[in-house]
Formats: structure tokens, sequence, C-alpha cells
């Protein structure tokens, strides 16, 4: 251990083959690949302004390597590259999820589920999931894995302490043994004790994925494998008595172990692999005299197979209600498996690209038996397919994006359909504007049509309910100079819930929602203010989805370069978080889902946060004190009912990219 040590010691302090210097250049003076605005993505977008505006700084590299050949592509093929700069939006996403947690509300334990504070019905597929909702924080979907081309191997490491006995540590590799081919593996695990009765969180997650490109670009493929585990111990919360301790202060309970809390042996493990392949072939393509593309037509097939498992156990079953036996074992099992192939054209004819799809999807929702209940049988399984097929199109006209992607489904055990279309503007690197509409009818989850457990009340399998039919409008405005804004207004129906007795339900009226958020930054010398306010508004229908009114992010920092020749970058301040009263979901931890409530309404307190970043060289390190004003502020602050957020404690943590 102690030689690992020491060559670890001289590796960081000997290498000079990948160092960051600041010499006066920046991001804004690169020149973008042809896709980099490839398909409309506007977070991409965002991401990459921001990155492009982000403080001066280059790389020096032996030979011919350019800062810029370290490529990270995602699903959408936007292009952009390892980024090793220290900013605060590095700040917000260095937790265990690796994202910004604005909309969220955490619970006190990293692996721990949050509480929605906000949320995005934008990307919503026409085909259901298995539900489990509050599992999925941790959780990488499809369009969450990128692809890698990086001319030496490169690696990234991510730490972060944990709430007692713990941490969790997320490390890459990635590497191109040839030109055409690049490979990557990463694992990202988690171990965190929590300080309260049964809150320990165990999480793994393993992906590896590769892509290629024949010597003549004709033909190109990718894909990945992803192995998901995520177990919690289930405290259901603190008992009656306990929570009145908790929120008078009773200097015994400050140890929050002494606390009681509602499950003493309950806990829930989703497990999931998935499996995906991504290939094409260009069979026609012409060019001109100068050998540039004119237009190709390809043809495609896209794959992927899920296979999904959630259990829950607990042998004190008297806590909850009625069972069938002396202990619960639940299990539920999805496998599903999409096939798409389609013909694309890319030719001025059609100002860009068209593309032609067709789907076959095949799922099996399923338990361990059948139940007999007096009035109803819940079968063991619940299988079917869907046909499906639909257009994507991307044309670019002048300063003007288009895209529209329609799909229905034809036949099969499913209904479902999707018109989504959006257009940008894109003003050089000033500002971007997108405004766009979609409309998706699809089934409700699978857990709200077919559930079984060793509970009697949590067992269902309605036939009365209808498919949740969604219209949405956005707009957003994307600008360093200016401020970044985003406004949607979104009309479901048949919104499906699950009430205060978890049982799943759907909304007998339309629920409107409106929701409002703008970002804007404040520089004055080597101090920046940055404000994020979200404005929502239930319209109609706020019996069935209830948010925070106003939530409100605001970062006051101090950054700068430290010492002679510049080797620290300092960046030192505090966030301010604060999200109005309002009648916060509850969690039940049976069916890994957050449900209504009307008994009381949490909010109205303030989350403070101190912390003090620094980069050195291709290392940032993250130093935070969080939730300062706990002691001040009055036991007010909660994640859900019974479940409080985090007292203060002081965090540490490190991400280092390394490139041999």
């Amino acid at each position: 251990m102690r030689n690992i040590f020491i060559i670890v010691l001289l590796f960081i302090s000997g290498s000079k083959l990948f160092s960051q210097v600041n010499n006066g250049s920046s991001y804004e003076n690169a020149t973008l690949p042809s896709n980099y605005f490839g398909n409309l993505s506007p977070e991409a977008y965002q991401d990459s302004i921001q990155k492009l505006n982000s403080r001066s700084i280059t790389v020096e590299i032996e030979g011919d390597t350019h800062w810029t050949d370290y490529k990270v592509i995602s699903h959408k093929y936007d292009t952009t590259y390892i980024d090793t700069t220290l900013t605060i939006k590095k700040h917000y996403t260095f937790n265990f999820m690796r994202k910004d947690d604005f909309e969220l509300m955490p619970f006190h334990n990293q692996g721990q589920t949050a509480n929605n504070l906000g949320y995005d019905f934008n990307k919503t597929s026409n085909l259901p999931e298995m539900g489990m909702s509050a599992k999925y924080l941790n959780y990488k979907e499809i369009e969450d894995i990128t692809y890698y081309r990086v001319p030496t191997p490169t690696t990234e490491i991510m730490y972060r302490t944990g709430l007692e006995q713990g941490q969790v540590l997320d490390a890459l590799l990635t590497m191109n043994v040839s030109p055409q081919l690049n490979f990557s593996v990463a694992y990202k695990g988690l171990r965190s004790l929590g300080k309260y009765r049964r809150t320990l969180a165990s999480n793994g997650n393993f992906r590896t994925t590769f892509n290629y490109r024949s010597e003549n670009n004709r033909y190109y493929a990718r894909g990945h494998m992803a192995s998901h585990k995520f177990m919690n111990e289930e405290s259901g919360g603190l008992t009656k008595l306990s929570n009145e301790n908790f929120q008078i202060g009773d200097p015994e309970y400050i140890d929050r172990g002494r606390l009681d809390v509602n499950l003493t042996d309950a806990q829930n493990t989703l497990e999931s692999k998935r499996y995906y392949l991504e290939h094409n072939y260009k069979v026609l393509e012409e060019k001109d005299t100068t050998k540039t593309n004119l237009s190709n037509l390809t043809i495609g097939h896209k794959y992927a197979y899920k296979s999904k498992h959630y259990r829950f156990s607990m042998t004190q079953i008297d806590t909850i209600g009625d069972a069938f036996q002396s202990d619960i074992y639940d299990h539920t099992g999805l496998k599903t498996m999409d096939n798409q192939v389609y013909v694309e054209v890319n030719s001025p004819i059609v100002l860009g690209k068209l593309r032609a799809k067709g789907n076959y999807y095949k799922y099996n929702h399923y338990f361990d038996g059948i139940v007999y209940l007096d009035d109803q049988v819940i079968d063991q399984s619940m299988k079917g397919t869907a046909l499906s097929a639909g257009a994507e199109w991307y044309a670019r006209i002048k300063n003007f994006n288009l895209e529209v992607d329609v799909s229905s489904i034809l036949s099969g055990d499913l209904e479902g359909n999707t018109l989504k279309a959006a257009a940008i503007f894109n003003k050089d690197s000033i500002f971007i504007v997108r405004a766009g509409i979609s409309t998706i009818s699809k089934s409700p989850d699978f857990n709200f049509l077919h559930f079984q457990s060793g509970y009697l009340n949590y067992n269902w399998q309605p036939t009365t309910f209808k498919n949740e039919q969604i219209r949405n409008a956005s707009f957003d405005l994307i600008s360093d100079k200016w401020f970044n804004a985003s406004a949607n207004i979104t009309q479901i129906d048949n919104f499906s819930y699950f009430d205060e007795y978890s049982k799943p339900q759907q909304a007998t009226e339309v629920v409107d929602y409106l929701k409002v958020k703008v970002n804007k930054a404040i520089t004055v010398w080597k101090l920046t203010l940055d404000n994020t306010l979200m404005y929502q508004s239930v319209l109609k229908g706020n019996s069935f989805l209830s948010v925070p009114e106003f939530v409100t992010r605001n970062s006051l920092y101090y950054s700068s370069y430290l010492f002679k020749n510049k080797p620290l970058y300092l960046q030192v301040g505090a966030t301010f978080k604060y999200f109005t009263r309002y009648n916060m979901n509850a969690y039940n931890p049976i069916l890994s889902e957050f449900i209504l409530q009307t008994n009381a309404q949490f909010g109205g307190y303030p989350i403070v946060d101190i912390f003090a970043d620094a980069q050195v060289q291709r290392t940032r390190i993250y130093l935070k004190f969080e939730n300062i004003t706990a002691s001040f502020t009055g036991r007010e602050y909660y994640s859900a009912p019974l479940n409080p957020y985090r007292d203060f404690i002081i965090r540490f943590g490190l991400v280092w990219n390394f490139f041999l």
C-alpha cells in the first residue's frame, strides 16, 4: 500500500505530459466541429456555451496533440471536450449524482432519494417505465451515457466523503486503441451509513462503452453495457415522539442515532442491466469536385435490452398492515427489448437530415406468482409487444435549426404516440433561443397497472386506467452575455399519482402546470453573485400535483489565482437556497414512490452552505460546510414528512483528471 502511495506521489509531481497553464488563450478562440450543435439539444447548447465562456485556460501537451482532441460525445452526437476547469457549475454538480440538484430536496444521507421541487415533462417517452421512481437519482439512462475519442489514455477520478462511515468514488478510464476505435470503462461505488437509524445507502454503477468508425467513414457503431445496484435501508421516518424531540431540539438527541424510527428491518434494492448497440452504414454517398459531402443515404439499427429487479424485504409486518405471511419479500421484474431500424437521407433537398424509423418493442412485467384476492386476481405477468413507426427531421436554414420527431404505436398491446417539434435560433455565441412543443400519449408506468406485495393493501391490477395525455410548450433563452431563462407550460389529462393511502389513482381533472426559471450571474471585480430563481404554479389540478411556488438559489463567491505563476485557482463563497412552504410529498419505501399528503406544509427555511473550492493543475478540490444555519432556524428542515434533512456537517472531495 505504501509503495502504491509513493508511486502516486511521484506521478503527480513528475508528470508534465498534460499540464494546464494560463497564457491568455480562451475557449472562445477554438474552432468547433461541424456537428457541435448536432441535434438541437438545449442542454448541450447551454453546457457548451458555459464551457466556451469559462475562464481563460489552455493546455500544454507534448507533440501534436491538442486539448480539443479529447472529445466527449453525447447520445445525440453533441461533441464537447474533457473540461478540467473549476466553475460554479462544477460546484453545483459535485454530488453523488453528478447533476445539479436545484430542483431536488435530497434526503439527509447521500445515496438516498430526494423530493421533487420541480418537474420536467419534456423528456417523456410514449413507452411506460417500471416505476419505483424514487430509486433513479443515480441511474444512467441510455441518454446519459457518453462516448469518447481521445489521443492518449485518459482517466477521471471523483471522490467525496459520506455521512458517517462512507464515501463515493467514481472512476473512468477511456482510450483509443486506434484512431477509429475507442473503449471506456467506469465504476461508481457509494456507501454511506448516515446519521439516523436504518439509512444505510450502498450503490454500485458499472458501465463500459465502445465506438468505432471505419477508415472510409461509411460504417459507424457504438454501444454500451450498464449495470446498476442501489440498496437502501428504509427507516420509514421518525416516530411521532422522536419527531417531537427532534423539533424541540432536545440535547439528549443531538446524536441522531438515538431517535427511534418506524421501520427497523426494512430495505429495498433496485438492480438493472442494460445492453445497447447502435450502428449504421452509408449506402450511397455523393461528392463534388472539392470532395465535400453533398448527400448520402444511410441505413441503421438500434438495439436495447433491459432487465430490472426491484425487491423489498421486511420481517416486522405489524407496523404497516395485514400481510399474507410473517415476513415480506416482494420481488418485481421487468424485461424489455427495443429494436429500431431506420433509413436516413442527408441532403440539401431535405435541408438537412430526414429519417424514417420503425420500432418493435417487447416487454414482460412479472412477479414470483399469482395473488388471489376476494374480488380480484393479480396475474403473475403482464406481457406484450408494440409495433411503431415514425420519422425525424433535422434541418438548418440560415441561423435556424429545426427538429421534428413523430412516432405512433400502430399495433400491439400498448397505445401511444409522440409529436415533438423545436426551432432554435443561434446568434453566434451571443445567445440561443429555442421554442418547442410536444404532445405525448403514453400508458402509465407498470407499477400503476400491475403490482404485488406481501401486504394485502399493496396488490392491484386496475382495468380502468387510461393513457396519460401530456401537452407541453417550452421556451429557452441561453446567453452568457445576458441571462438564461426557460418557461414551460404543461397540460396533462389522466395524470397518474399515488394518493395519501398509497393507492394508484388518475386525476379527475386536467392538470395545468407552469414553470419559469431564470439564471443570471453578476461579476464585479473578483466577486460573483450567481442567482437562479424558479416560479411555479399549478393553475389547475393542484389537488394532484403539489410544488413550491418559489425556489431560489444564490451563490456569492470570490474567485482568483493565488501565488506566483498562478499555480492555484481559488473559488470560495456561500450558497443560499430557499423554497416556499407547500404540501411536500411523503415517501413510501414499499413502493419507492412519493405519495400525496395534505396534513402539513413544509419549506420556508433557508439552507446556507459555505464552500472553498480550489484547482491545482488538473485536480479540483472541494470543501463544503453544509447547512450551517441548522441550529439557528429551528428544526423545520425536512426532506419529506418525518424525514429531516441533514444537520450541519463538513464534506470534502476532489475530481482528478490525468492523461497518460
